[in-house]
């Protein structure tokens, strides 16, 4: 489950419902959004969040408030009546400033409840369940680190994890997105300090996949087309590279042999990432490749075996670490260095596609 962050009063309305439907469009189901609330006109935020929580329902998807006691009740509202924000289309309510733990456990059973994964400890999380917690409708969502150098380690994310599975909790991390960035500082939105700058999907990708995390939002405000492109593919069961050619390749029948969607072998080579589609579309086609461009072939390196190579002909292989040149082996594109940690998250048997974007000089 993917979702995105949309802060109130930060952009124009339109623009907002505008993002909010592509998002929702391109399989996108939940919304996050933090509310800090100013004493002077509260008005304003009622009007932003009650058209937010509407166009949240028209889409059908979960809308999550981070809002502090002081910010609910300038709302009116407290966290002992906050089930009140169903009306508004607020879906769930992230708990983290201290409420008595009475309140939350009786609260979850009213709308979705997401504690603070970051700091959440097994004794506390406990004392919640024994007083009631309903952990059907309880997530574990980790915070985001605006300041660089101050996101977490994916060890102790990993470790919260674990946590949260023994009690049968959803966790929920968040990336960075890669265009507009969210103020003062405008440097990412990450979970992990080591995801910030990363691709959003590639860093989607290693928390789904090797971090024990179940939902992924984007914490800043904007993702650019190619991510949601990729986060879509994902959906149809395509992880997409994005890649670069070597040179323009002018000859139809190559560039058809490599940007076809490819299947990963089962059994997974130690060195390249093999497409086991490529050699047989090669063979159907009769084509018969000759040797170009054989060079050393560094992390990453997209390649096809020519006619030297005899039964192999036809075979796209990626390169997961650099390999010498070989004269029977031709070099045709890269990946994207922002995508290379994908090649070795892509599954035995999963379908793979290459996405060129433009061509390496």
């Amino acid at each position: 489950m993917r979702g995105f962050s949309i802060y109130l009063n930060q952009q124009p309305k339109e623009d907002q419902e505008a993002y909010i439907k592509k998002m929702t469009t391109h399989g996108f189901t939940s919304i996050f959004t933090s509310l800090h609330i100013p004493e002077d006109d509260p008005s304003l935020y009622v009007e932003a969040l009650k058209n937010l929580g509407h166009i949240a329902r028209m889409q059908e998807v979960e809308l999550i408030a981070d809002i502090s006691p002081s910010s609910l009740s300038h709302l009116g509202f407290s966290f002992e009546n906050a089930e009140g924000l169903l009306d508004w289309g607020i879906t769930g309510l992230r708990a983290d400033y201290g409420i008595d733990i009475k309140t939350i456990a009786n609260l979850s059973h009213k709308m979705t409840i997401a504690l603070n994964a970051s700091t959440l400890t097994e004794e506390m999380l406990q004392q919640l369940v024994d007083v009631g917690l309903n952990t059907q409708q309880t997530e574990a969502w980790h915070n985001f680190y605006p300041r660089p150098e101050t996101g977490i380690d994916d060890a102790d994310l990993v470790n919260q994890n674990q946590l949260f599975k023994k009690y049968g909790l959803t966790t929920m991390a968040f990336v960075a997105g890669d265009r507009q960035k969210r103020g003062p500082l405008e440097m990412g939105l990450p979970t992990l300090e080591k995801h910030r700058g990363a691709s959003p999907f590639t860093a989607a990708m290693e928390l789904w996949r090797n971090l024990g995390v179940d939902k992924v939002s984007i914490g800043d405000p904007d993702l650019s087309e190619k991510n949601i492109y990729a986060f879509e593919a994902l959906d149809d069961g395509i992880v997409t590279l994005s890649s670069q050619w070597v040179k323009q390749e002018d000859d139809e029948t190559v560039r058809s042999l490599v940007q076809q969607v490819h299947r990963q072998r089962l059994d997974r080579a130690r060195d390249v990432v093999r497409s086991e589609t490529s050699r047989h579309y090669a063979q159907k086609g009769a084509l018969i490749i000759e040797p170009n461009v054989c060079k050393d072939r560094p992390l990453g390196t997209i390649t096809i075996d020519n006619k030297h190579y005899g039964r192999y002909q036809g075979e796209l292989q990626i390169t997961k670490r650099t390999l010498p040149k070989s004269a029977a082996v031709n070099t045709v594109g890269h990946i994207s260095e922002e995508d290379l940690p994908l090649l070795n998250l892509t599954a035995p048997g999963e379908q793979f596609q290459l996405k060129f974007y433009q061509t390496k000089g």
